[in-house]
């Protein structure tokens, strides 16, 4: 596809670089402070402000994942989650022995006899 504003002397990218530089010249550093401020706390997407809304989203993009998965989909990501699982010392028992001697030495009773 030809960029037709080329023809005029100006790319795209152009144009939009010397539009975002002529409004960065007439609007000081308060001017983008405020309205981003504004813009995060007005968001429709900030959720933070609004717990109810956020749990519903939350509860519509579970459905809409479980109704598009099977069981065995699920099945297979958590035994393959709980085998690359950087907890799961299964798979490195020096890694296991050190985190014992970490918790036992950090833990309230680590001299229990």
């Amino acid at each position: 596809m030809v960029d037709k504003r080329k023809d005029q002397g100006m790319s795209r990218e152009e144009a939009g670089q010397k539009g975002g530089e002529a409004t960065s010249a007439s609007h000081g550093k308060e001017f983008y402070e405020d309205i981003g401020h504004k813009g995060g706390q007005e968001s429709s997407g900030n959720f933070a402000n609004d717990p109810e809304r956020a749990s519903e989203a939350g509860k519509k993009g579970g459905d809409a994942t479980a109704d598009s998965h099977s069981k065995e989909f699920y099945e297979d990501i958590g035994h393959k989650g709980g085998q690359e699982s950087g907890g799961n010392f299964a798979n490195d028992p020096e890694r296991a022995s050190e985190a014992g001697q970490k918790g036992g030495k950090n833990s309230h009773g680590g001299n229990r006899s």
